[in-house]
């Protein structure tokens, strides 16, 4: 249980440094490449996936940088992709748009770590 905690930690902190590039990519795409939320989500998906895997896979799940994991990560995290689109598109109108991002990130994050520990990263005995 605390090999797990700790995971979730190491995997929180690093999502919350994702989470700034996120929504760093997110704002700048929708102020100069297209008004579109769902184009500029899927760029600043692109771009924070790759750091994810990147930090998670040295700090959190402590295995090696492997093209095939890393096209396997990305593959999996479009289901984080989905719910963190649809949770913006969804508040979008209801909320500021930075709020509307900061509760798709939240959304996103469940999604991604449980997809990224049981599937990506698990531990086989």
């Amino acid at each position: 249980m605390r090999a797990l905690l700790k995971q979730i930690f190491s995997f929180g902190l690093i999502g919350f440094v994702n989470a700034g590039v996120d929504t760093a990519v997110f704002f700048a795409a929708i102020q100069f490449l297209t008004g579109n939320l769902i184009v500029a989500n899927i760029c600043a998906w692109a771009v924070a996936v790759s750091c994810s895997y990147a930090l998670n896979s040295r700090f959190t799940f402590r295995k090696p940088f492997r093209l095939q994991d890393y096209l396997f990560f990305a593959a999996t995290q479009i289901g984080g992709l989905v719910a963190n689109t649809t949770a913006l598109v969804l508040t979008a109108p209801l909320v500021p748009l930075i709020v509307a991002k900061i509760i798709a990130i939240g959304f996103g994050f469940v999604v991604n770590f449980t997809l990224a520990r049981f599937i990506v990263f698990r531990t086989v005995k």
